[in-house]
């Protein structure tokens, strides 16, 4: 699909596709393209429209790189954040003199948030260098803003991990829960920081760009993304670590469980233990067992058993063991 927005009074207006429309469009955004569209935009622009499979390559030479004064960048652009499997995809950002064409495969929110901010009067939005630099920073803002989602639900983990204090097991908390919620919020942290670490190179790269588009007035703008981008990496890698953090206190906890279970059972056998071996000795069936005729032998045997469960349990408690 092709999206296609020209210039209004400080706004980006949507206009239908044609071949007028989009030479003089000023942002070209193609959401997963077919390859008719790819064919129209190749045949009036004279551009090459990368494939996912060139996407998705890691090399840097691949990403960022410039052919004649038309500059290719793909960079990682987290999507599907409100659903419980956020992906990273690759988005191409074409900058040359006269448009910003941008080809990706998903529907990334900070794309639609722009394109409604870009739409409403009084926007700022004069041509290529202020659509690039207010897409970057839509992109950048939605990271920031997922991150400050998972920085909160981190602190309640927190809590639910270490404030619970009842020993009573419906008191506890579902661990087999948290840990997927933990693992949730690496992966999501995990690709945030994949994401500001890719924008961070593509604006750097940009600024770096001798070409007429990138001026003095773009590179300006583009550090402060780059100053923008670099405390949010750093906070992206606290979360990870607080993350890691609370993944092996949750663990620890469930040794800690795990342990006074197997010491219930272990105390419990070493008090049974006793009594046991009397009954099996009074068990046996040999004839020649004094015990067998007196008539206080059962209840002898029974209190001795008691007194040997008895023992064994105090002196536990004495040594502060139970």
């Amino acid at each position: 699909m092709i999206r296609l927005y020209t210039c209004g009074p400080d706004t980006l207006v949507p206009c239908e596709v044609s071949p007028e429309t989009i030479r003089r469009a000023v942002w070209i955004d193609l959401l997963a393209p077919t390859q008719q569209d790819e064919a129209v935009l190749e045949g009036t622009l004279g551009i090459n429209v990368p494939t996912p499979e060139e996407m998705a390559e890691i090399e840097v030479s691949s990403r960022l790189y410039h052919e004649n004064d038309t500059l290719y960048m793909t960079a990682t652009v987290l999507a599907g954040t409100e659903t419980s499997m956020p992906v990273g995809t690759p988005v191409t950002f074409i900058l040359s003199p006269e448009r910003l064409i941008t080809v990706r495969h998903a529907a990334p929110k900070a794309f639609e948030i722009f394109a409604g901010m870009a739409a409403r009067p009084g926007a700022g939005q004069t041509g290529v260098e202020t659509a690039f630099v207010g897409l970057l920073d839509a992109i950048v803002n939605r990271l920031a803003d997922v991150l400050e989602v998972v920085a909160s639900e981190v602190d309640g983990l927190s809590r639910t991990i270490f404030e619970h204090t009842s020993i009573r097991a419906q008191d506890r908390p579902d661990f087999e829960e948290v840990l997927r919620q933990i693992g949730r919020k690496g992966d999501l942290t995990s690709k945030v920081r994949e994401a500001l670490v890719s924008l961070g190179r593509l604006t750097h790269f940009a600024a770096a760009a001798t070409v007429p588009q990138v001026t003095d007035s773009l590179r300006a703008r583009l550090d402060t993304v780059a100053r923008d981008i670099a405390p949010l990496s750093d906070h992206a890698t606290f979360l990870a670590q607080k993350i890691n953090f609370l993944l092996d206190a949750t663990l620890g906890l469930l040794n800690i469980e795990q342990n006074a279970i197997i010491k219930i059972f272990s105390v419990v056998a070493v008090i049974f233990l006793p009594p046991t071996l009397i009954a099996s000795i009074y068990g046996m069936n040999f004839e020649l067992m004094p015990e067998l005729g007196w008539r206080l032998g059962y209840p002898f045997a029974l209190l001795l058993m008691i007194a040997s469960a008895i023992l064994p349990y105090w002196y536990f408690k004495r040594r502060r063991w139970l």
